[in-house]
């Protein structure tokens, strides 16, 4: 005969949630108006495409790295190198100007004090990451960024997975676009969606049933409840 499991689901969630990943831009720092800004200021210039389409576009495609959104956008245009190049070098004042909220390092500590791993995931570049990372006093257990054949999505989970000796269900995954829940759902990791660049409205259209903070010191009270 087995032994019959008598604890309650969300308790059994909150066990099986071991590691807390975050997005960076829009998730951990609030960059991505700046960026939107800075993107559509570039594709306007360089494509020939209105100001407020071209931000609306960045925003929408947001979630993959810029010079891919480019390819989505505009496929196979030859401007797009120089595109990507302009916008990665202009971005830099606007990314090293910000620094962790504190309502970001209570949530990120508050976390750690629970037991939980903490990650970063971003689409933003290795060495950009860790450089700030480096100068705020706020521990990651793995941070992950861009690099060569390395992106947010199948292989940082991969790579977080053996880094942290978990499973995808032991993971959580915390995004403010669209497409962070479409990478969550392709590799089982369930997903909480920061709002912000979207509101709840859009996480819910785009992924019914997604739970939303706006406020990252919401997550303590909301992992428990997670199915």
């Amino acid at each position: 005969m087995g032994v019959r499991d008598d604890k309650p689901q969300a308790t059994r969630s909150q066990e099986r949630i071991k590691a807390i990943v975050f997005d960076f831009d829009g998730t951990l720092v609030d960059t991505m108006q700046s960026f939107a800004d800075t993107a559509a200021d570039v594709m306007s210039t360089r494509h020939g495409v209105e100001l407020s389409w071209a931000r609306q576009q960045y925003l929408e495609t947001s979630g993959i790295p810029f010079f891919q959104q480019l390819e989505v956008l505009f496929p196979g245009d030859e401007k797009n190198e120089a595109a990507a190049q302009e916008f990665e070098q202009r971005k830099l004042d606007a990314f090293f100007n910000e620094s962790f909220e504190h309502d970001v390092v209570n949530a990120i500590q508050a976390l750690r004090a629970q037991g939980y791993s903490v990650a970063i995931s971003s689409n933003n570049f290795q060495h950009l990451i860790d450089q700030f990372v480096q100068r705020e006093s706020l521990t990651f257990d793995v941070v992950l960024g861009c690099r060569e054949n390395f992106f947010k999505g199948t292989d940082h989970f991969h790579h977080l997975e053996e880094a942290l000796q978990l499973r995808s269900d032991d993971l959580l995954f915390v995004g403010d676009s669209l497409m962070d829940g479409v990478r969550a759902r392709e590799n089982g990791v369930r997903f909480v969606g920061k709002t912000g660049t979207f509101g709840a409205e859009a996480f819910e259209q785009a992924h019914p049933g997604t739970p939303t903070v706006s406020r990252l010191s919401e997550l303590s009270a909301l992992i428990p409840t997670l199915v």
